[in-house]
């Protein structure tokens, strides 16, 4: 966990400003907007599996 947190403290905006335009080269600025929205439907999933497991591990503490 220390390691993560010593490479986030090592990126700045050089670095990003980098990362975005490597990210414009490989994809293109017409197929960024379907990546983020395919990213974010993900994300969305996640999150509604998540809260559904939660609900489904409360009940079964209830029936206990």
């Amino acid at each position: 966990m220390l390691s993560i947190n010593i490479l986030l403290g090592m990126i700045g905006a050089p670095q990003v400003v980098l990362i975005v335009v490597a990210v414009l080269l490989l994809f293109g600025g017409r197929k960024i907007p379907e990546l983020m929205k395919g990213l974010g439907s993900g994300i969305k999933e996640f999150k509604k599996a998540t809260k559904e497991d939660e609900e489904t591990s409360d009940s079964k503490e209830e029936i206990k």
